[in-house]
């Protein structure tokens, strides 16, 4: 009878961890994530090739660590966890750095400063994350890695869109709210009407409420799972901004779409 080495424990192939566990876990993730309705166990053992029994111990293993989900019919689904490991493989300079092409081209088109933005991990307000500042000399110009207030900014309005009431709810009652210029919106109901319009319409607007001439538009950056990563921003003067509104807010959405997309997301439904 053979002795199994110290090295290599005698347990089953299905709690096994080596090279071929590894690549079906792959398979496995890949799997699920490709097929909206789930996949069951008899479905992927066909797909991925594998006996079941080589499944059992990793599709369990996958769900007790919040990879995957089994809903009550069996079928297993990507899980939290792996949404939120995309979600931080795709923040911060991984992102710009996915985007920045189509940052350059919108700047491009609508002759204004383009931001991407997204949320701090420290404390609730907007950090700019990247930027292509307009080629005009009088322009919107800011510095990539500065903060600035959620509730008064198109950028933070747009983030907001996206909280979950309570939290919402509890930004709106601690955060005070300094009135900028005369065009500060810093009412709780007024802030409740524009942020449910911002994720109703998909787009986010600003003019002159936390510097006084400069305006600016914010359009979402959508993950996998549906939840906003960034907001991409066009800002400048108060003339030029409006003077072709609807066509910078045109570009703007294709361009926050095309992010959207390379993040790996779906666009948002507007109404």
């Amino acid at each position: 009878m053979r002795t199994p080495k110290a090295d290599q424990p005698n347990t089953p192939d299905s709690q096994r961890v080596g090279p071929q566990s590894v690549g079906r876990i792959f398979a496995i993730l890949d799997s699920v994530a490709g097929a909206r309705a789930g996949a069951t166990l008899s479905e992927l053992a066909r797909i991925t090739d594998s006996p079941k029994t080589s499944l059992v111990g990793l599709l369990g293993g996958l769900t007790a660590e919040g990879c995957l989900v089994r809903d009550e019919a069996g079928r297993y689904f990507i899980g939290s966890r792996i949404h939120t490991l995309a979600m931080h493989a795709l923040a911060g300079r991984q992102l710009s750095e996915l985007v920045r092409p189509v940052l350059v081209a919108l700047s491009e088109a609508t002759g204004e400063t383009v931001v991407l933005c997204g949320l701090a991990e420290d404390e609730d307000v907007a950090v700019y994350l990247d930027k292509v500042e307009s080629a005009s000399p009088i322009r919107y110009a800011v510095t990539v890695g500065e903060r600035r207030e959620l509730y008064c900014t198109a950028m933070g309005r747009m983030l907001m869109a996206y909280f979950e009431p309570a939290r919402l709810k509890a930004y709106l009652k601690a955060t005070p709210r300094k009135k900028f210029t005369p065009h500060t919106i810093t009412g709780v109901e007024a802030l409740q009407a524009e942020i449910a319009r911002v994720r109703r319409e998909g787009i986010s607007r600003s003019v002159e409420e936390r510097i006084p001439g400069a305006a600016a538009l914010a359009a979402p950056v959508l993950g996998p799972d549906g939840g906003i990563v960034a907001a991409l921003m066009v800002a400048g003067p108060v003339a030029r901004v409006q003077a072709r509104a609807e066509e910078n807010e045109r570009l703007l959405i294709q361009a926050a779409a095309e992010c959207t997309r390379m993040a790996g997301g779906a666009p948002a439904q507007t109404t």
